[in-house]
Order: structure tokens, then sequence, then C-alpha cells
């Protein structure tokens, strides 16, 4: 079964990479990425050929072999239906569906009427997984597999507060990943055009010149290459390879100039590949047993983050393989079938962090940088919580007033105190309002900065004299100037009033209806109404939605079509 597997695999991957992108273009709403395993067991079980689907393909897929190997049920029941509609019209738009093929208007309609009876399956598992996560409450490494966040997530939530290393730092490293440069010579070495074969990626000849082209040694006869394929996926992952065409394959025309130059360019290109960690978990002839140690690379970049970054290499190893022991049957005998293939189950998951620079390994394995940078972002994509913050030196005054946002009170005056004693209180204030003139649209942002801005005194009017050319700071730097007594500053008008108000409005909006409908009574219905009768005249960003609200939210009556009224005349003036 393991030759099969991996022989329908090397036939379905280049398929599959060239609908992964023209599903973005296609079917931007489905999850192709859940076509993977569909179209795996098709191949094996019901078709010799990738291209042949009947009705009865469709169900026996669906309903017999998903339930038997889906990861994420959850998931699965979300979107399984819609990526496989798209995976079938694909097919039909390309060509590939065969003659010997249902048409495809039966296969949609078989998998529609399926979708139910699929979701209920789903279902089942899911009600599965929470009775075996009750059964073994308690025990903190329960999961999935060995990379799942989730039973962490109370001891990642109360650790102390992560302090990332500063873009030119991490770009300066992910430039000197070696697993990216040998993705990007495997790359070069494709070139333009190259046909991809039915039974396997590249023939043996071209397997053994690529193998060359990245610095692996040639196998024995008959021996797979795994770390090829590995470096081949990352340059997928990449985006440095890319599906040209039916059976072929190409290098993308910036691929050769990596490093790039531009730091963004070079960290959105790492985080592109940053879940090739999953091709450091080791892979054993038996799948079942590789299936037991999935994660496992996960699970040891989890224990380092937990650990503060670092740990000593032999006891994460040994609670690594008790983890295994633990959460699968097979885990004891798949740690030992690792140890023996391997010399170490951990040596393929040190060699590929290693690689792509995420840790470092001397007697403890220690999170680089790049490492903490990179395992925060995939406890974010799990939905796990992790106070993690830029490094204060590398704060923009955005980066700033956007986090701050999110924090109590007293930590947020933290954040603001040890930023400012990096600069001098000038231009503190000119960097701080030049945030806040970014867009117009963020109140809330406008509202702090000026707040921030406002305790530094004197040494603010330059950067508040700048402001009043900005019309949605305007408003804040009257007040402050003419509050300093600033000679010749201008005088804050009835507008710059009901500027602030309509700040102050949307802030309270966004926190909720109860909290808008406190801050609407706190004003009073006559003055409210005296308001709405001017209001609706000052060009804010969302005024319109503002009076749209108090028309629908506010209890009293006549405030309600009074801002009706002025919505009414805000959106005659408007168009």
């Amino acid at each position: 079964m393991t030759d099969r597997i991996e022989v329908a695999a090397a036939e379905l991957r280049p398929l599959l990479e060239e609908f992964i992108v023209w599903a973005r273009t296609n079917a931007p709403d489905s999850s192709p990425e859940l076509v993977g395993p569909a179209a795996l067991w098709h191949r094996i079980s019901f078709s010799s050929h990738v291209g042949t689907w009947t009705r009865a393909d469709v169900r026996g897929v669906m309903i017999e072999q998903m339930p038997k190997v889906v990861d994420d049920p959850d998931a699965a029941a979300d979107g399984m239906a819609s990526a496989l509609d798209a995976y079938l019209t694909f097919l039909s738009k390309t060509g590939r569906l065969s003659d010997r093929s249902d048409s495809l208007a039966d296969l949609l309609g078989e998998l529609s009427d399926l979708e139910e009876e699929f979701i209920d399956l789903m279902e089942d598992l899911i009600g599965e997984e929470e009775d075996d996560d009750g059964d073994d409450e308690g025990e903190d490494e329960e999961g999935g597999d060995l990379g799942d966040f989730e039973p962490f997530a109370d001891r990642l939530a109360d650790l102390d507060t992560i302090r990332l290393s500063p873009d030119t730092e991490l770009a300066e490293a992910a430039r000197a990943v070696p697993l990216i440069a040998k993705a990007r010579d495997l790359s070069v070495w494709v070139g333009t055009g190259r046909r991809v074969g039915e039974e396997t990626l590249l023939s043996e000849a071209e397997v053994g010149e690529a193998l060359d082209v990245i610095g692996l040694p040639r196998p024995e006869a008959g021996e797979d290459v795994p770390q090829l394929w590995n470096i081949w996926n990352l340059a997928v992952d990449l985006e440095f390879i890319e599906p040209d065409g039916e059976d072929t394959v190409s290098v993308d025309e910036d691929t050769a100039g990596w490093p790039f130059d531009d730091d963004e360019d070079v960290l959105d290109a790492w985080m592109l590949g940053l879940h090739s960690v999953d091709y450091g978990d080791p892979e054993l002839q038996d799948d079942d047993l590789t299936m037991a140690l999935s994660g496992l690379t996960r699970g040891l970049l989890i224990r380092l983050l937990l650990a503060g970054g670092a740990r000593e290499l032999d006891g994460l190893r040994a609670e690594l393989a008790e983890a295994a022991a633990d959460i699968d049957e097979l885990g004891a005998e798949a740690w030992t079938a690792a140890a023996e293939h391997y010399g170490d189950p951990l040596a393929p998951v040190l060699d590929w962090l290693v690689g792509y620079g995420m840790v470092s390994v001397s007697g403890d394995v220690a999170l680089t940088p790049l490492g903490m940078e990179g395992v925060v972002h995939l406890a974010d994509d799990a939905d796990i919580e992790v106070d993690a913050r830029p490094a204060i030196e590398s704060m923009s005054a955005l980066d700033l007033l956007t986090l701050s946002a999110e924090l109590p009170e007293d930590e947020a005056d933290a954040e603001f105190a040890a930023w400012m004693e990096l600069r001098e209180p000038a231009q503190a204030a000119a960097e701080l309002l030049d945030a806040a003139a970014e867009d117009d649209n963020d109140a809330l942002v406008r509202v702090q900065a000026a707040s921030v801005v406002g305790t530094l005194g004197e040494a603010a009017v330059p950067a508040w004299q700048e402001a009043l050319n900005h019309p949605a700071l305007r408003p804040y730097a009257a007040t402050h100037l003419s509050q300093l007594e600033v000679p010749d500053a201008p005088e804050p008008t009835q507008d710059d009033t009901h500027w602030l108000i309509l700040d102050m409005w949307t802030i309270s909006a966004g926190l909720g209806r109860a909290e808008f409908v406190s801050s609407l009574r706190d004003i009073g219905p006559d003055l409210l109404n005296n308001l709405l009768e001017v209001i609706w005249k000052i060009p804010h960003a969302h005024v319109e939605e503002l009076l749209d609200l108090i028309s629908q939210v506010h209890p009293d009556k006549q405030v309600a079509k009074a801002a009706k009224r002025a919505l009414f005349k805000a959106r005659s003036t408007s168009s």
C-alpha cells in the first residue's frame, strides 16, 4: 500500500498544484487544500485514472473513505463539499474529466445530495473527539497529534510577554536560510516548461541531476529521496515553482533574485514556507507509524516556546517520546522505528528546523529569533493566544497605537513610556501624529495619538502646527494649540467640536450597542437633537453610518426621527 500511495501522490502532486492556483481565481471561497486526500483516495481506491469520476466514486470518496482519513472533521464539514465541487469543475474546465466520467452536472448533483450526510458523519467524528477529550481531561499532552497547540492553550496564554526581533534582523537571518537557497537552486534548475510525468515528478536521470543541484547524495538503486521532494514542496510553498499548463511546471521569474533586497519581500517569502516545518516529521516505511509521529516538529517548537525558547536536548527527546506513546497506540513503536531509521527520531526534525533558520543546536535546542517569530505565527494560525509584541526599538508609531488599543490601560501606558524613552518628545509627537494621519477612518488611533501627544506640552507644538494641515487632525491640533496659548494659533471652531464628537461616537459604537446608547444618553435628548440639526454637515468618514445607527437604536422616537432626517440630508449632500 505504501508504494501505491507514493505513486498516486507523485502523480497527483502537479495536478493539485495547478488546481490550487486555478482555485485562487475561479473558486476563491473554496478550501482547495482539502481536496488532496479526496483526490488521493479516489485514485487509490476507485479509479486508475485521475480524470475518471462517476457518481459512485463521489459517494465512495465522501461517505466511505473521508471519514477514515480526514484530519480535521470540523474543517471538512465546513468546506469539503465546496472544495470537491471546485476540483471537479476544474477537471472539466481544463479538459481533464475523461469521457468515461459521468457528466459534471451529475457529479455535482450527487455531491450536493451527499453533503448533508457527509456533514453528519463529520459531526459524529467531532463528537467522538470531544468524548475522547473528556475522558482524558487534565492530560496536557492529549491532542489531535503531537503538533496540536490546543492542549497547551492555557499555558501559552500565561507566558510572559514575548518580544519579537526587528524586521531588519529577521530579514537578514531569512536571507541566510539554507533550505530556501536549495529551493531556489532547484527551481532555477527546473527552468521553464519542464514536463512532469504521471507516475513520478521526474525521471530517474532528472532526479540525479536535481540531487546534484541541491547538494544531496544520490541514493542506492530503488531508494526513495524524500529530502528532494520536501525541498520541491518547499519551492512550491515559496511560489518559486508554479504550474505552467498541463503536466508542466516553471520557475517563477523572480526566483533567481533570492535573497531579495527588500526586507518585506524577504519576510513574506519566508512566511510562505513556514508551514514546511511539517516536512521535518519522520518518514517511515509504514504509513501508520509515520502518522503516529505526525506533528513531531511542531510539538518540539511548542515545547521550546513554553520553556522560554530553549530546552536541553535529552530531556526534550524523552518528553516527546512519552507524548508520542500517550497520544497514539503506535507511538512507542513508531518512535523505536524512527530511532532505527534515523539514529535519533529528532534528527530529521532538527535538520529541517536548523535548515529553515528556526533553531540552533548545541547541548540545548534553542529557538532563533526567526524561530520565535515563526512559532508565534503558528500559534496564531491555530487561534491560540500568545502575548507577543514587536521589540520596543523596532515598533513604529502606528504599531504602538494599534497594539495599545488592545491592552489594559496600565500596560498601554508602560508601552508608550518605554517607546518615548527612545526618542525626543518633539520627534515622538511628530511620529504619533503622522501615524494618526495615515487612515482617516481610524478614529481610535487618532484619539489615542492626540491624547498622548497632548501630554508632551510645548515640545509638541511643531507637530501640532503641522497637523493643522490634515483635516482629520485639525480639530485636535487647534484645541491643543489654543490650550498652550500658542501665538497666532487658530481658535477651535464649532465644526472642530462636532468632529471630536463624531470621533467619540465612532469609538463608542465600536464597543457595542449598549455603550453607544449610553454615550448618547449622556448628552441628553435636547442637546442631541440640536447636534443632529448640524452635525450631518461634517465631512467625517463615519457620519452617515453613525446617523443611521442612532436612528435604529436610540430609545427616544423623536431623536430617532431627527437622526433619519439628518441622514437623508447627509446622503443628499454626498451624492
